[in-house]
């Protein structure tokens, strides 16, 4: 009897996988999805190896492993992944709105859609932490602690500013050249670390420096990035351009912020790490066939069409999930790659082990918020214009209830 349960599982979820790649439009570019779930994903993972919550009596600060390992900086280079999610952000919006120009939706509404797909989830993040934070200052927890918590919760916010500005922004940035906010992140850096000036220009990277990758994905949908070459060259002069800037430049190895450093490559964006996106980028875009024909399997094709549904769900809430992991198992005392220093193999061996906790925990968070992704919490609404993957949600929502049944 206990070997037939595994394969009645096996059997509805290859059945409701099927349902799914049957469903989906024989047009849609898989590896366009498969690189934004790779990213999201990317970017949870990074997270949650380089972020500890360090327990000092009753008072939790972040920490990193890069702070007291610097020799680990390569892990930053695997898991910093937002320029890919920019690439494809910028070729999805693009090409949406050059079918939404082509349906006659006007500018207005194909806007309205993309951005309550965005803010939407959001909504619940911010109900919750501002409940979160008004009980722990009334239970007297440390102020220390209580505004790292925040910090860390509402930290995912600044991406999706910038991600709405530039959505926002498409229909003057479609025919954008990605020479140009390249070249201002250039000139950025020199006035700021060659000449001496001011820290706040750094600032002015946030918007350039990431228009760098979207753009490049506005340039893929204008068929320019087609031939592999684009992608060869992307990679190597990516690639060349980091490791110059980091072994003569004296830029930070670590392509994330590491607590304590005097220059962070991403708070703001710097040079480098706009050209270790651009080698990324060339990475993702010579990966595109190989993604296509791996995602002509319907349970890999499945799986990430599972995690894009739930991408802004899964993006806003699994620093939540690392503190809920943390604060519940302060409970049982400091216990080490949770509460203990991040300073050696031991911590990392024993973050390892706790992944699969944390991805548990995500997974409470996904039950109980996914709604809001659908529709600010109510289900079975879609918001007008939010095309791209309305493709497969009615299917993959049947799916899923349909695995669940097995």
């Amino acid at each position: 009897m206990t070997d037939l349960i595994p394969n009645a599982v096996r059997d509805g979820v290859r059945q409701a996988a099927h349902r799914l790649d049957a469903a989906t439009p024989a047009h849609r570019d898989r590896a366009v999805d498969a690189l934004r779930a790779g990213a999201v994903l990317g970017v949870v993972l990074g997270h949650w190896l380089v972020t500890a919550l360090v327990a000092d009596g009753r008072t939790l600060h972040t920490a990193s492993p890069l702070q007291h390992m610097p020799w680990l900086a390569p892990v930053s280079w695997l898991f910093q992944t937002l320029a890919v999610f920019f690439l494809v952000g910028g070729q999805v919006a693009t090409r949406g709105h050059a079918s939404a120009r082509a349906r006659g939706v006007p500018y207005h509404r194909w806007l309205r859609g993309r951005l309550a797909r965005l803010f939407k989830p959001v909504t619940a993040v911010l109900t919750l932490w501002t409940t979160v934070t008004v009980v722990l200052l009334l239970a007297g927890t440390d102020l220390a602690t209580t505004r790292t918590l925040v910090k860390l919760a509402l930290s995912p916010l600044w991406f999706l500013l910038v991600f709405a500005a530039l959505t926002a922004a498409t229909p003057l940035l479609a025919r954008l050249h990605p020479l140009w906010p390249l070249a201002v992140v250039l000139h950025v850096d020199v006035a700021r670390f060659g000449l001496g000036g001011p820290a706040w220009l750094g600032w002015i990277n946030l918007a350039a420096g990431w228009l760098v990758p979207y753009t490049l994905g506005a340039a893929w949908t204008r068929g320019e990035l087609e031939h592999r070459r684009s992608g060869w060259i992307l990679l190597v002069a990516g690639t060349a351009a980091t490791a110059a800037l980091v072994a003569r430049a004296g830029y930070p190895a670590s392509m994330v912020g590491v607590p304590g450093a005097g220059i962070s490559n991403l708070d703001p964006p710097t040079l480098a790490a706009v050209t270790f996106g651009l080698a990324q980028c060339g990475l993702a875009l010579l990966l595109r066939e190989r993604l296509r024909g791996a995602m002509r399997r319907p349970v890999a094709w499945a799986a990430v069409a599972l995690v894009n549904l739930s991408a802004m769900t899964v993006f806003l809430w699994h620093q939540t999930a690392l503190m809920a992991t943390t604060a519940t198992a302060l409970l049982l005392g400091r216990l080490p790659g949770l509460h203990t220093v991040p300073d050696g193999l031991g911590w990392v061996a024993a973050r390892l082990a706790w992944l699969p906790v944390l991805a548990g925990a995500l997974t409470v968070c996904w039950a109980a918020f996914r709604s809001w992704e659908r529709g600010g919490g109510r289900r079975g609404r879609w918001p007008r214009g939010a095309r791209e993957s309305r493709a497969y949600r009615p299917t993959a929502d049947k799916a899923v209830k349909g695995a669940r049944h097995v």
